[in-house]
């Protein structure tokens, strides 16, 4: 069984940084596909990035519109864990962050983490 646990979600002021952290358990493959989904209150979970498995060590990077140029998706495949560094963060940035691994390339994702809050303070 896989498990998913994020971290370095915190309050910060508009214009800072965070990165966020999601720690896997049990068995990631490095030909799994990963992503960030956030949601704020009162509204619907939104896809924030994703990680698609192209090649051996080679991986494709998707962005949310809203984020492109401001945030980075990562992986240490060696430490199964996903990163997300957030530069330049907007009030609107607010929400609570999730991370999800899927077994596939596309299609729904399998196995999703808590979340952790990020607060960004106008």
């Amino acid at each position: 069984q896989v498990q998913l646990v994020e971290s370095g979600g915190g309050l910060v002021q508009a214009g800072g940084s965070l990165r966020l952290s999601c720690a896997a358990s049990g068995r990631i493959f490095s030909t799994y596909g990963m992503g960030w989904f956030r949601q704020a209150p009162g509204k619907e979970r939104e896809f924030v990035a994703s990680l698609r498995w192209i090649a051996q060590n080679t991986y494709y990077a998707d962005y949310a519109e809203s984020v492109k140029g401001r945030f980075t998706i990562s992986r240490d495949n060696a430490k199964n864990t996903l990163y997300l560094q957030m530069n330049t963060l907007k009030f609107e940035d607010t929400a609570v962050y999730h991370c999800a691994a899927r077994r596939t390339a596309y299609g729904q994702y399998d196995y999703w983490g808590q979340g952790t809050q990020v607060t960004v303070s106008s």
